[in-house]
């Protein structure tokens, strides 16, 4: 089974990249979905943040803009509620690949929004990079309700730059010029990237190292 990486900076349209996979009928992991479960009702995760981070629970829920609002001007904040969620998150990624290998999925794809700064690259035998022009990405962002300007340049200041994520990748896959052209050139990387070097069960089913998720809030 090959794991292939899915990464790209806020905006650069991974979330549309990650369904037209699924269309192509590759099993795709999404971190972000990982991290909601965590944190909404009956979440594994809310216990803990309760505990840590006093008023972000209601209904027994996290309210995600309000852990978001402290913990993004509190690297301490963050790195405590990191260390709450990456673990859970791992877990479930763990989980996902070993049901797909019982499937005997031959491609598998991890959408993990930090990829290659948390380390999770470690884990994958071939990378791939969505990525947009800047003009693009800012009007994507600046759409999303309760984005501002300066929100989106402390996310970006979290993220590496676009260019090192291109230049990292196996794959680049445009997405600033309309799905058409994404599909195919998603399709077109497919065969390719199922002849990737095959990792190792170890990469993925051992003991958890840093696996870095935007635990905030988008």
């Amino acid at each position: 089974m090959i794991v292939v990486g899915l990464t790209g900076s806020i905006g650069m349209g991974k979330s549309t990249a990650a369904d037209l996979l699924r269309r192509l009928g590759v099993p795709v992991y999404d971190a972000d979905a990982a991290v909601h479960r965590l944190l909404a009702r009956g979440g594994r995760a809310v216990p803990a943040i309760a505990t840590r981070f006093k008023d972000v629970v209601r209904d027994g829920a996290v309210d995600r803009p309000a852990l978001g609002r402290i913990v993004f001007a509190d690297p301490a904040a963050l790195k405590a509620l990191e260390a709450i969620v990456h673990p859970l998150v791992y877990e479930a990624q763990r989980r996902f690949l070993r049901a797909q290998a019982q499937r005997r999925a031959r491609v598998v794809v991890l959408d993990i929004p930090l990829l290659f700064e948390g380390g999770g690259v470690r884990r994958c035998a071939a990378t791939m990079v969505v990525s947009a022009p800047a003009l693009v990405q800012r009007q994507r962002v600046l759409r999303r309700p309760g984005m501002t300007a300066a929100k989106l340049a402390g996310i970006l200041a979290q993220q590496m730059p676009d260019a090192e994520k291109r230049r990292r990748a196996d794959v680049v896959v445009p997405t600033g010029l309309g799905k058409r052209l994404t599909w195919r050139r998603l399709r077109a990387a497919l065969p390719a990237l199922a002849r990737a070097r095959q990792p190792t069960l170890a990469l993925w089913a051992g003991r958890p190292g840093p696996v870095k998720q935007d635990a905030r809030t988008k």
